[in-house]
Formats: structure tokens, sequence, C-alpha cells
């Protein structure tokens, strides 16, 4: 995988960085936040390791600024700041992960891997994917349909490009909080109705032909 390690630390990055680099990864480090915001704006990467702390610009108000601007790089937060409420502070910023210093590398990479499982990676090289008249690209973060461009919020981008991703092939409701929200338990809510609705409206109601398809019972995909 392609990974960012956001870290002011220089011992804490030398050994994330090279403990991921003899895995085989590609690994980029900065230090400064904004410049590491500007990197992950321009430039495609499999899963971000981010501190909250940094001298310009934390950690928290950059993953908040990249779902701003609707990049769903999973980010994984490693901090020392291990309250409960710091930890439901950096999840709801748009955080897939939370991991607190001090650490074990083993249970890093392994978080890593697990949000590199949600895409085949094949499929993570694709940086252009269509169905029919549908286009995402997923580097310039825009999506069109028909040649009209549609206004997705992160959320919704992140789960078109999963079925995307897997087009043709149903994702069940279990594979699309897994895969979409990190989500390895039923929370008992509608969130993936809820979504899927939501994405229909922007996707297909405005057009002649749905693209988005319930299989009943077992879930949903994408047609060509």
């Amino acid at each position: 995988m392609k990974i960012l390690v956001i870290e002011d630390d220089a011992t804490t990055a030398d050994f994330i960085t090279r403990g991921l680099t003899e895995e085989g990864h590609a690994v980029d480090h900065m230090t400064s936040g904004r410049e590491a915001l500007s990197l992950a704006m321009s430039h495609p990467y499999d899963v971000i390791v981010v501190d909250r702390m940094l001298p310009d610009l934390d950690g928290l108000s950059l993953v908040k600024a990249l779902r701003s601007a609707k990049v769903t790089t999973p980010a994984i937060f490693l901090t020392a700041m291990g309250g409960l409420d710091d930890r439901i502070e950096g999840l709801s910023a748009g955080g897939d992960d939370y991991l607190v210093k001090p650490f074990a590398f083993g249970e890093l990479s392994a978080r890593i891997a697990a949000l590199g499982r949600r895409l085949p990676m094949s499929d993570a090289a694709e940086t252009v994917l269509r169905a029919g008249d549908l286009e995402m690209d997923v580097v310039r973060r825009t999506v069109t349909r028909g040649g009209q461009p549609l206004d997705l919020l992160p959320r919704e981008f992140a789960l078109l490009e999963h079925l995307l991703r897997r087009k043709g092939r149903v994702q069940t409701r279990t594979m699309l909080l897994e895969g979409v929200w990190n989500i390895h338990f039923d929370p008992q809510t509608n969130v993936v109705e809820t979504h899927i609705s939501r994405l229909r409206a922007k996707v297909d109601k405005p057009f002649e032909r749905d693209l988005i398809v319930t299989v009943r019972g077992a879930g949903y995909k994408i047609t060509e």
C-alpha cells in the first residue's frame, strides 16, 4: 500500500517508517500538518497515519479538512491523548481508527492491513471508475453522470466508490458497514439504507435509468 505518515517526533516517525517499509509498503513521511494536508489532497494514498499533536496544523483539523474536501482516504490517529472523549472526538472528525501511544508496531500494522483489506489491491490502483454514463475520478474527487457533475458528501462518495470498485457484485449491509464505515458490528440503525437513499436521489433520480440496484434479501450493487 501507499501510506502517508504524519508525525513530527523523529524517533517515532523513523520507527513507523522503517517498519512499514520493511513490510513492503511505499511510505511518505511529513512533519508539517499543513504540508501533509496539501500532499494528501493532491496524491492518492491507501492509508494515512496522523499524530493528533502537530506543530502547525493539528491532526484533528487536518482530517476534518480532508473530509470537507471529500478526500475519503482511511485515517488512523496516533496519539498520546487516550481518553474516551478524545477517541470520540477523533472518530467524529472523520478518523477511521484511533491508536494510543505507546503502541506496539504489530498492532499498528494489523490496523493498517485491516483498512487496506477494504479494497482488492488490483482495484485500488484504478483512479477512474465507470458504470454506464457514470464516471468517478478518485484523485480529483469528482463524479459525473451523462457529463453532469454530481455533488456528493464525503460518505456518499465513499459509498459510491465502494460499489463501483465491486461493480456487478452484490454488497450486503454487513459488507457496506465494514467497508465504508469500518463498523464490525450491527449498530441497529438504518445508516446504510439512509445513505443508499440519499445516493440514489443524486445518482439515479434525475436520470432515465437506475444504476444502483437493490437485490431483495441480499443487498445492493452497481450495474452497467
